[in-house]
């Protein structure tokens, strides 16, 4: 069960990488914003599409959004913050191009957004 929930949540969560890689693109690209900032706000629209993905897909959640989406907007926030953290020491301390240092994050950001979102946002009560 827990293989078949991590790739519908990793399947998920390309719909959600998709939006945040071209947000993350077109605002470096286009209108020369700084990667880590450009990579925030395509991380933070990516997150309401998995918000609403993982919630009906991966996790057929029966809570209500009123609990359910506090807990995954928390999880995203420190998922957020692991991101920033890990792109800016790839950069900074590597000399990484940013789309480099953007994978690596996203690799090790998704081991933290899946094992926190299946154990505490959508984990259904045993009552």
């Amino acid at each position: 069960m827990i293989l078949k929930q991590f790739i519908k949540f990793s399947g998920v969560g390309v719909v959600g990488t998709a939006v945040q890689y071209a947000t993350l693109f077109l605002l470096v690209q286009f209108a020369g914003v700084y990667p880590v900032l450009a990579s925030t706000a395509g991380f933070v629209l990516g997150a309401f599409v998995n918000y609403y993905l993982n919630y009906i897909f991966t996790f057929r959640s029966s809570k209500s959004h009123f609990e359910a989406m506090p807990k995954f907007f928390t999880v995203a926030t420190v998922g957020l913050l692991l991101n920033a953290m890990i792109m800016e020491f790839f950069i900074s301390f590597f000399g990484l191009p940013y789309i480099i240092a953007q994978l690596i994050a996203t690799a090790l950001v998704l081991l933290w957004n899946f094992s926190a979102n299946r154990m505490w946002t959508f984990m259904e009560s045993s009552s």
